[in-house]
């Protein structure tokens, strides 16, 4: 399930959550405890499906250049599990987050309805035929909504039945950084990837073009927040998240000198994933701390 990756929607559901009680004083504990464990569900769903279907097409199996970052858990390459039962497992994970939706569809409204939708559709086509976002080049761009606005907007709407423009803006970066995480760790699947006709944008820009991608996502990330607090759409305390710039600036320069190089490419990688996690928490923070103290 790629578990520890799950703060790829921790940090999200957390974020709606924390902006719902800033502007309303609002926190209906259960549904953020619902909410966390939906999201887990889909998103555990979400990865096995990509564990069985990137087998199904080869992409897995022929990369000699996986980590603990890329290329998949392996334990259908190394016999741990059978492809059968990675199946069977991200049907059960999609049924769990489908019943909880449907709770919040229930209880909450329709847009939860389109939220989940969107969220259930893409987790599964991603990799699966006939659509296979993630080998058409669109995959990059529909994890940054996902894990973006989607989940913030979700966890907002389920706290405060409204969907707010602030809860968007604050949304974009982190959004910017996830896809970033999923971006870096596609350069050591290149040659895999190109060879299995899975086209991510690293393979169709090629890893030279690509890597000035990386950069613009990360910078995107902060100047949205410094212009969301400068329109005062965000609190200025938010701001602290500019604390993380300088780790940021270092992961660049790692990953300038060594996106042909997967063993050199590490230390990016997880930088890349920290400053995610350290941002999230830090806005995330930044609004709690502005209700409660400014």
């Amino acid at each position: 399930m790629r578990a520890p990756f799950f703060q790829a929607v921790i940090i999200p559901t957390l974020l709606g959550t924390a902006i719902a009680w800033y502007n309303t004083g609002i926190f209906h504990q259960g549904h953020f405890l619902l909410a966390l464990l939906g999201v887990i569900f889909m998103h555990a769903g979400t990865n096995l499906a990509n564990e069985y279907f990137d087998h199904k097409s080869g992409a897995d199996d022929i990369n000699l250049e996986f980590t603990i970052f890329n290329g998949g858990s392996r334990v259908i390459q190394e016999g741990l599990i059978s492809s059968k039962r990675i199946c069977k497992a991200f049907i059960l994970f999609f049924g769990l987050g489908i019943l909880i939706g449907l709770y919040f569809v229930w209880a909450c409204g329709w847009p939860i309805l389109v939220i989940g939708g969107i969220g259930l559709l893409s987790g599964y086509f991603y990799t699966a035929s006939p659509m296979k976002i993630g080998y058409r080049g669109w995959g990059e761009l529909l994890v940054g909504l996902n894990f973006g606005p989607l989940v913030v907007l979700g966890a907002y709407y389920i706290q405060t039945g409204t969907i707010s423009l602030e809860a968007l803006l604050a949304s974009v970066p982190i959004g910017l950084l996830i896809t970033s995480v999923l971006y870096i760790n596609q350069f050591p699947d290149y040659d895999a990837d190109k060879s299995s006709s899975k086209n991510t944008l690293v393979v169709i820009l090629g890893r030279k073009k690509a890597i000035k991608g990386y950069y613009f996502l990360l910078v995107s990330a902060y100047f949205v927040i410094t212009l969301g607090v400068f329109t005062k759409i965000i609190p200025w305390l938010s701001l602290i998240t500019l604390l993380t710039f300088p780790l940021a600036l270092k992961t660049m320069s790692i990953a300038s000198a060594n996106y042909t190089n997967t063993k050199g490419l590490k230390p990016s990688m997880a930088n890349t994933i920290a400053i995610h996690m350290i941002v999230g928490l830090l806005l995330s923070g930044s609004y709690f701390i502005t209700r409660m103290f400014i």
